[in-house]
């Protein structure tokens, strides 16, 4: 109840303009239930994160689940199906960069949460990436796959940014995306 009632009051609020008493409010709790479970308010705050990240990470697909396909396919339909599962859940990514962002970003129990979400992702477009551009592995194709991880990374970040200023979905960006790798590719000659 109390991490339904902050993830209302973040929406509507922002995490700076969610109290405690409104927390108690919202979740029908006194103040002693919250300090309980969470210890404060950045505790909850780390929580949610934590449940909203389970939640996603539920509806999202892993780069092995394509293997049967060829590398830029691959790509293509988990890129494609991640972005559906963001278009389900865009509150995700937008609580993850405004956390990420904001003074409370320095909390031990947020970044240490923050760091596991964002390590989780990164592994991911590197799955992704590595059978097209360092399936036989080598430094400089590594790296490159390390520098288009965080590259896509980046870009699911700035959608989130996007998607609620402009109403542009993620689905919407898969096409330009594997357009611009599938031009890398190719000029790689891979």
């Amino acid at each position: 109840m109390i991490l339904d009632a902050a993830r209302d009051l973040i929406a509507d609020k922002g995490y700076d303009g969610m109290a405690v008493s409104d927390l108690c409010a919202k979740a029908g709790l006194p103040a002693s239930s919250i300090y309980y479970h969470f210890g404060n308010k950045l505790g909850v705050l780390a929580a949610l994160l934590d449940r909203t990240f389970g939640e996603l990470h539920a509806l999202f697909p892993n780069p092995s689940s394509f293997d049967d396909r060829a590398p830029l396919d691959r790509l293509e339909a988990w890129f494609t199906a991640a972005c559906r599962s963001l278009d389900k859940r865009p509150d995700y990514l937008r609580l993850l960069l405004a956390i990420s962002v904001g003074p409370q970003k320095d909390a031990e129990a947020v970044r240490k949460t923050v760091r596991r979400i964002r390590d989780y992702a990164h592994a991911s477009w590197v799955d992704a990436l590595t059978p097209i551009f360092a399936p036989d592995g080598g430094e400089e194709n590594e790296a490159l796959v390390n520098q288009l991880a965080v590259l896509g990374r980046a870009l699911t970040d700035g959608l989130s940014v996007t998607s609620s200023l402009d109403d542009m979905t993620y689905s919407s960006q898969v096409t330009p995306f594997v357009s611009l790798v599938r031009g890398l590719a190719a000029q790689r000659g891979v």
